[in-house]
């Protein structure tokens, strides 16, 4: 069997990650670093199998893909980059990686948390600039305790659950909410959207990207919020109009951002974000730990696995 991945250095941008482990003694498994739109077609010659992350695969992609292509493997959680439905129509499988990175995202998520709620960004650019005021005066700028405060997450998946867990350890109230009731664990609460954007200190988004979610942070929805609040997102750049939260920031309708996912990846660099001083910028940080990759790429062995078996595991087709 021939397995071909796409874009290899996403996921192994360190040299750390061993593709081999995906075949058999005599399968061929090639591996590209990158791979330009134009090229997915010549690429997979002869494939049966392959695998990408996070690759944008639309309708006409997949119909140009050679005959020999059975299975697509995202190497992700997510998988709105890949028309499901052309795969549907193509016979060919989707699988995905679920909850490889859950406490990972949720830790980067409550990093970000941490940082925002004693304006840590604020002090390591003054340190950058030779200002050791804080050192010397009074604190110069704010820091609050996180009890007490109430932590909003918005999708009770995977990362979610993990989120919620932390917010109840660090004795936070917290509020959720999902579009399907779900267990949770005791002391977290789900609402309404409109409950969580009215009460959260910090709001913790935690969902899909669909066209239910996208730009579900607008400027509407912002303006429910306390002026006080901040706003997380490990999830999908896209659930935030991010215009539109520039100019909340900027007009000071809300207190801060920790973004370690934007629109566009890496913002363009006349982008505000970098600059305004009440925004935390990662660079997608949330999955790229060494743990998460290798994890990944175990889960992504059980679904090729599973297809030469004959067994759906981790399908989303």
């Amino acid at each position: 069997m021939k397995i071909v991945v796409l874009n290899g250095a996403k996921i192994n941008f360190d040299g750390t990650v061993d593709y081999s482990v995906l075949g058999g003694a005599s399968d061929e498994v090639l591996v590209y670093d990158t791979c330009a739109r134009a090229d997915y077609q010549t690429y997979s010659q002869g494939a049966q199998i392959i695998v990408s992350k996070e690759l944008p695969m639309s309708r006409e992609d997949i119909h140009a893909l050679p005959s020999s292509v059975k299975l697509i493997c995202e190497a992700g959680t997510g998988y709105n980059n890949i028309d499901v439905a052309a795969c549907r129509e193509r016979s060919i499988g989707v699988c995905n990686i679920p909850a490889y990175s859950s406490e990972r995202v949720a830790h980067t998520a409550a990093m970000l948390m941490l940082n925002l709620s004693s304006s840590m960004q604020v002090q390591l650019k003054m340190l950058a600039h030779g200002d050791r005021r804080n050192f010397t005066e009074s604190l110069l700028v704010s820091h609050t305790e996180l009890n007490g405060k109430t932590l909003g997450v918005v999708g009770a998946g995977n990362v979610g659950q993990k989120m919620i867990k932390i917010g109840i350890a660090l004795d936070m109230r917290v509020l959720v909410y999902n579009r399907s009731t779900k267990n949770l664990p005791h002391g977290a609460v789900q609402v309404s959207l409109e409950e969580v954007l009215k009460e959260s200190d910090y709001l913790s988004l935690h969902c899909p990207l669909t066209d239910a979610t996208r730009h579900m942070i607008n400027t509407d929805t912002i303006a429910k919020m306390k002026p006080t609040a901040f706003i997380i997102n490990t999830s999908r750049g896209a659930l935030i109009d991010e215009p539109e939260l520039i100019k909340a920031l900027q007009d000071k309708k809300i207190a801060g951002a920790g973004l370690d996912v934007q629109e566009t990846e890496p913002p363009v660099e006349d982008n505000p974000l970098y600059r305004l001083p009440n925004v935390i910028l990662t660079p997608h940080m949330g999955w790229k730990g060494l743990e998460t990759r290798q994890r990944l790429i175990s889960i992504l062995k059980d679904g090729i696995s599973g297809y030469r078996q004959g067994r759906k595991v981790n399908r989303v087709d």
